[in-house]
């Protein structure tokens, strides 16, 4: 489609009205000439000719950037256009704790989504020396986030998304993991546990699991202690022993709570941090809203999703197929469209800026892959849809790596960027030989290049595209969206697939589009397993199980996706807390945590 008639549905065009149009943009090419024009500013030279180029780059929905970049940029409004970050490390004080609540209610008002990672507060029922008072414990001070992010709502502002993470080894984590068995507690948190590799041994082993915290300076080194690096420390220091559970245990009452509640997450955190470009200076404990982006203290994601539906040649062809070449030329220019975001952005904190600049994140990713898969003929939980897919993800990875290197050439490469410790990374030692000597040769503009997100609101702007590498939910479906009235609208959708097949004469729906709940759990995993090794952030992954799904089939996914490699996992079950994502014309609906509605999309 082209931006001349570019809406296939009334919801697409309801999204670009609510969310994304300017005031006196009269179509979407028009909002695609703002978008690029303020991105193109990031240029030193031939402004008008890169403002061109990224035009057609968005043209007909072949990239879509993150939704804070189309509702932000070139507006003069005083937003960020970066959806999410990762704030600073929050000090067991109270003035620290008011002063981390007032800058996440600052990064909200410009519009970003906030993760944190609440394992720095001492549990409850400690003791705080320096006042004698007694902790009431991280999940307490969470409650104060929650009503903070729905005060932001009541005043009009942007809807907020924020992620909470804890230890697996903090002496609240039971309380943290249960939280949300009431179904009026944290309403606006997404809750993920850091599960280690040593805990997920001592499950294994079936062996006691301490729950710890550390010793602060001036208090006293006594009873049981561990060594152990905590949120915020360069090594690892005393942490008293509180008390001692079993693992498995332990591992039973956090799946049991996702069973029930679809939550929490979980974050393999020491998988993150080996895999991480800047594993030497760098501990990473919490991630975005929707866990695409680990990032450290006052990271930001920088986001942008290559529509692969737009690059199959012949769809629904005996001979169709996925143009690998475009979509390489298009990552190319993607990579330089989102690096000049770092530059032209507004950032709500310096704190913020300084390490957007010192690093240049960038999470670069794909949607539409189930709809792709559709038109080429391909079954998602095929071998063979599995195998296109991991090929593809390889020629963004390349050409997003290649492409990071010459605007090394040409513009330098991140400031931190240090060679031998940048190329002894987890996963920079598995790109291809000709990628590293350059990057050794020439540095690398960007520290990360990859990630694969929700884009969900994005891909719904796209006439409906399945979002990220989701399977397609449902051939129609009914969506509420809401609007800028604060009320919802429920629209009854066809998948974008579904929609091109029936217009060019097919009837019901195409042979290959299997629907969410016909897919085998396992069948996700292995589609994440197949693209995360090309991916140096993270994938945002839910995995859709049925009510009567097994409680001993769904604690084996978790297990599963630890064993294939991902660096977290999220399963959804329906419940009566949460409800169900999405709902067939037929069936009610409620807004899960992690749903359209909680995207800092």
């Amino acid at each position: 489609m082209t931006s001349a008639d570019p809406f296939g549905m009334e919801i697409s065009r309801h999204i670009w009205e609510t969310r994304y149009r300017a005031p006196g943009e009269a179509d979407i090419g028009a909002s695609w000439r703002r978008v690029a024009q303020a991105i193109a500013a990031g240029e030193i030279r031939e402004r008008e000719q890169w403002a061109g180029r990224f035009y057609r780059l968005l043209d007909g929905f072949r990239f879509l950037p993150g939704g804070r970049i189309l509702a932000g940029a070139g507006t003069g409004h005083r937003v960020t256009l970066f959806n999410c970050f990762v704030m600073g490390e929050i000090a067991d004080d109270l003035v620290s704790i008011f002063e981390a609540l007032k800058e996440g209610a600052l990064t909200m008002q410009q519009g970003g989504g906030v993760g944190y990672d609440f394992s720095t507060l001492r549990p409850a029922g400690m003791t705080a020396q320096a006042t004698g008072s007694i902790a009431s414990g991280p999940v307490s001070f969470m409650r104060i986030w929650d009503a903070m992010c729905a005060t932001m709502l009541s005043t009009g502002a942007r809807r907020g998304a924020m992620m909470a993470t804890l230890r697996c080894d903090h002496p609240d984590i039971e309380t943290f993991v249960d939280a949300k068995r009431d179904p009026a507690v944290l309403r606006h948190f997404n809750l993920s546990v850091q599960v280690s590799d040593d805990f997920m041994a001592a499950v294994a082993g079936n062996r006691d699991w301490p729950l710890v915290f550390p010793v602060h300076e001036g208090e006293p080194a006594d009873g049981p202690m561990l060594q152990r690096r905590w949120t915020g420390t360069a090594a690892p220091g005393p942490c008293r022993v509180l008390r001692t559970v079993k693992a498995r245990e332990l591992w039973q009452r956090i799946l049991r709570a996702a069973y029930d509640t679809a939550e929490p997450g979980v974050l393999f955190v020491d998988r993150i941090n080996r895999e991480n470009n800047l594993h030497d200076r760098e501990m990473i404990t919490a991630t975005n809203p929707c866990g695409e982006i680990p990032l450290p203290p006052y990271g930001a994601c920088d986001l942008g999703s290559l529509n692969l539906v737009a690059f199959v040649a012949a769809p629904f062809a005996a001979d169709a197929r996925l143009d690998l070449d475009a979509l390489a030329d298009s990552a190319r220019l993607a990579v330089r469209f989102l690096d000049n975001v770092v530059d032209v952005s507004r950032y709500p904190l310096p704190a913020q800026a300084e390490q957007a600049h010192r690093t240049r994140r960038l999470g670069l990713g794909i949607t539409g892959l189930a709809d792709a898969l559709v038109l080429l003929g391909l079954n998602y939980d095929s071998e063979a849809a599995r195998a296109l897919a991991t090929r593809t993800m390889q020629t963004l990875r390349d050409a997003a790596y290649r492409a990071s290197v010459e605007l090394a050439r040409e513009k330098g490469p991140f400031p931190g960027f240090e060679r031998n410790a940048f190329l002894t990374s987890g996963f920079v030692t598995r790109l291809p030989e000709d990628i590293r000597d350059a990057i050794a040769a020439h540095g690398i503009r960007n520290s990360h290049l990859l990630a694969i997100a929700p884009a969900g609101t994005i891909s719904l702007l796209a006439n409906n595209l399945s979002s990220g590498i989701e399977p397609v939910f449902a051939a129609e479906a009914e969506r509420r969206v809401l609007g800028t009235d604060g009320r919802y609208r429920t629209h009854r959708v066809v998948d974008h697939a579904c929609h091109l097949w029936r217009q060019q004469g097919g009837n019901g729906t195409p042979p290959t589009l299997v629907e969410a709940r016909q897919i085998d759990p396992l069948a996700h995993l292995q589609m994440q397993a197949a693209l995360q090794p090309f991916v140096d952030n993270a994938i945002s992954k839910t995995i859709n199980v049925a009510a009567d799904y097994p409680f001993e089939r769904f604690e084996a996914l978790y297990w599963q996706a630890h064993a294939l490699g991902l660096k977290g996992c999220t399963v959804f079950r329906p419940n009566p807390v949460t409800g169900a994502i999405l709902s067939q014309p037929s069936e009610g609906e409620q807004v899960h945590c992690c749903g359209l509605e909680r995207e800092a999309d």
